[in-house]
């Protein structure tokens, strides 16, 4: 008989299944505050945990627990491959030129009085457009962080901006994966989430730009370190061919959703457009490009802002981001086989006695699956399928729960330090979760904002409504 396989399965109570989330959470303190530990090791350990009592509390078979962790890993197939070509991406736009030409521009025309909210706006439209939030932040983020640093703008404040922007075109993108995974688990249509996001995001977006507006206070022309600046130009002009012309593969990640490229041959071909101008722009020589693609890009301008922005890369830099996607995917298929998370759903679930109170719920367990499974596409697929009857039930419309799945989800991942999302934004921007949390306005906002309308009925759609509509 197979290990665990006695053909009577538990179902796991709230304590139970908490054990392996308690388990991670004071590991990672402990690892992260005393022993200096990566929070790979915490993972782990919580994995163990929960297929321990999988196997031998709750009498799953190992087979059960291992198609679990392949299923999780399945789902995000698209995104370790996605982190991967990043890798390339990053060293190829800074060796062709692309990204120093970036930094070089911005450094020139963006005005240091707005360049927070400008970081917002121009993030929200790459990310509109591409519908990945990675792959703004991995490309224009980086950009903009280098254009903020040397403007005398704290690099957390600016990866805070970048991040909000990012994620609103994320969200709202009909390209974007998340905006087309929540309304198919919740039963709505596309265009019809998006309508409906917009009141939430929207709101938050305005207030989010507020925000950013009063921090940008603190940082104007007055305060910007002009020699300092110059001789961040003076080194990426000595070491780096500068043209307007390394400004078009900005213009074809952007576009390229026109022609409906798909997100991986689209990345290539970015990758591609990095590699023809570090040979013939730069005169790099083909080797050393395969080393740059491998290992990244090693800045020696002699600026010491320069190199720090310019010396990385590669695709051995995303090797610790990848496994620690792995290690989260493999907790979240764990605990997500073993009904440890629905669980912990179903309880919260409990006090969802109102309208406002099931979104409430809503949101919430929406964030506890992040911190849970440490990826959102998990928190989205079970708490959809938890709650997608209960709204049925109450006769609200599914574009409430896919809104609602959302604002909970999506946006809340990148601030989970073990979160998928949060690892890929941290090797991105090179700004620690923890740092660049408190200035993620819209992501801390639109939660709050989506709550509030929940309970004073603000943009709450009943499915009578959509019934009314469709008989006009």
């Amino acid at each position: 008989m197979e290990l665990g396989d006695t053909g009577k399965r538990k179902q796991p109570n709230i304590i139970v299944a908490l054990v392996p989330l308690i388990t991670v959470i004071v590991l990672l303190v402990c690892c992260q505050l005393f022993l200096n530990i990566e929070i790979h090791f915490p993972l782990l350990l919580g994995t163990i945990a929960g297929a321990l009592i999988g196997v031998f509390y709750l009498k799953y078979p190992w087979h059960d627990i291992e198609k679990g962790i392949f299923d999780s890993i399945y789902t995000a197939m698209q995104s370790i491959l996605i982190t991967g070509i990043i890798g390339f991406i990053i060293g190829a736009w800074i060796s062709g030129g692309i990204v120093p030409a970036i930094v070089y521009y911005g450094l020139k025309v963006l005005s240091p009085d707005f360049f927070l909210v400008t970081s917002m706006v121009i993030c929200s439209l790459v990310s509109i457009a591409t519908g990945s939030s990675w792959t703004t932040a991995g490309t224009v983020g980086l950009a903009l962080v280098g254009v903020g640093t040397g403007l005398g703008i704290p690099a957390p404040m600016v990866a805070g901006a970048v991040i909000s922007g990012a994620y609103f075109g994320d969200k709202m993108s009909p390209f974007s994966e998340t905006t087309n995974l929540a309304p198919a688990i919740a039963g709505s249509t596309l265009f019809d989430h998006i309508r409906h996001m917009a009141y939430t995001t929207g709101t938050s977006y305005v207030l989010a730009m507020i925000g950013f507006m009063i921090l940008n206070k603190n940082y104007s022309a007055d305060t910007v370190d002009a020699i300092e600046i110059q001789k961040m130009l003076e080194a990426l002009d000595t070491s780096f061919v500068i043209s307007p012309l390394l400004i078009l593969p900005l213009v074809f990640i952007i576009f390229m959703v026109i022609f409906k490229i798909p997100a991986i041959p689209g990345l290539m071909l970015s990758v591609f457009m990095g590699v023809f101008c570090a040979i013939f722009v730069q005169g790099h020589d083909i080797s050393s490009v395969g080393y740059v693609l491998q290992y990244g890009y090693i800045s020696e301008t002699g600026n010491a802002m320069v190199d720090e922005l310019l010396t990385r890369g590669g695709l051995q830099s995303m090797m610790w981001t990848l496994s620690l996607i792995l290690c989260s995917l493999i907790f979240g298929g764990v605990m997500s086989v073993t009904g440890m998370l629905e669980t912990i759903a179903k309880n919260i679930l409990k006090f969802a006695k109102n309208v406002g109170s099931l979104i409430f719920s809503t949101i919430c367990t929406c964030i506890f699956m992040n911190l849970a499974s440490g990826e959102q596409y998990l928190s989205l697929l079970i708490t959809g399928k938890m709650f997608q009857e209960e709204y049925e039930k109450r006769g609200l419309a599914p574009q409430n729960l896919s809104r609602a799945l959302e604002d909970g989800g999506t946006l809340t991942s990148p601030l989970i330090p073990w979160c998928t999302c949060a690892v890929a934004m941290s090797t991105y921007l090179g700004v620690s979760t923890l740092d660049y949390l408190p200035y993620c306005l819209l992501n801390l906002i639109n939660p709050v904002v989506s709550i509030i309308f929940g309970f004073t009925g603000i943009a709450i759609l009943k499915s009578s409504d959509l019934s009314a509509k469709k008989e006009k």
